[in-house]
């Protein structure tokens, strides 16, 4: 998966989070694209429209461009009407009949990544609450894109052998990593234990071959839950994500990373995961 498509899953699953957490009826946003000076509004969720899909929102212009611009969140009462935003997309709006809206974006190291909105079809204020809620959404965007890049630096520093440079090969272990984390994530779904050891075994044949040929480190053993929520972590996922994925409460998903990365040496999610797979337990 790429770091736009993994971005673009994250936005997607802070949608659903803000709408179940606010009660907002419609929520969208996207990711800023790369070398350009705009947001692309690539997911919608509560909409009954398309009219807002795809939707380029340059830099200083309506609500989420001027959250762009001033790095900070931005909410209107009634947009059509209001005075504190340009209006170059009121008609997107219009047709999908949004009046109260939020913006907040998503920075990462002092750079606006993203933007993710909240409305209303109705004109009324929106609170704290729903503000302090979309915040806490864009934060936990904010937290996966940063483990991301801090992941993608480190196994940039990794060594790799010859047949991994290959564009191709890189591309081919990327997909055999999501495919790691998805099983991993499945088997403790599974109730017939036979069927779930096989599961695992399975998953144990997609490491070995998927990462630099470096000895184990000896005394690095893990255990499956702690396995689990490092393959999450290294596809991308919060905690939050994490918990939701595997089942777990946040603050079990918490107390296995932490063992993980005391086992493995490191002081921060980025490290576990990239100690982990030069360790041969993540591919």
């Amino acid at each position: 998966m790429t770091a736009d498509a993994a971005g673009a899953v994250e936005i997607r699953s802070a949608l659903v989070r803000l709408r179940r957490t606010t009660g907002l009826p419609v929520a969208f946003g996207g990711l800023v694209e790369p070398g350009r000076q705009h947001v692309r509004i690539s997911e919608l969720n509560g909409n009954t429209t398309l009219a807002l899909s795809g939707l380029p929102v340059t830099s200083g212009n309506g609500l989420g461009g001027r959250a762009v611009a001033l790095a900070r969140p931005c909410a209107v009462t009634d947009y059509s009407s209001s005075r504190q935003i340009s209006h170059e997309y009121d008609v997107p709006v219009a047709t999908e009949g949004l009046r109260s809206i939020l913006a907040v974006p998503v920075v990462v190291r002092r750079r606006v990544r993203g933007v993710l909105y909240g409305a209303l079809r109705t004109a009324q204020p929106l609170g704290d609450r729903t503000l302090d809620a979309a915040m806490e959404a864009a934060r936990d965007v904010e937290q996966t894109l940063a483990v991301q890049d801090q992941v993608r630096g480190l196994l940039a520093q990794t060594p790799r052998t010859d047949s991994s440079r290959d564009p191709a090969a890189g591309a081919a272990w990327e997909q055999v990593r999501e495919a790691h984390a998805a099983l991993r994530a499945l088997a403790p779904r599974i109730a017939d234990p036979a069927l779930r050891a096989e599961l695992l075994d399975a998953c144990e044949l997609l490491t070995p071959t998927a990462v630099p040929l470096v000895p184990r480190p000896a005394g690095v053993r893990l255990t499956p839950r702690e396995l689990d929520v490092l393959a999450c972590l290294a596809a991308g996922a919060t905690n939050a994500g994490a918990s939701e994925r595997l089942g777990l409460r946040p603050e079990t998903v918490k107390s296995y990373l932490r063992s993980a990365m005391r086992k493995l040496g490191t002081h921060t999610r980025g490290e576990a995961v990239a100690a982990a797979r030069r360790a041969g337990l993540l591919p």
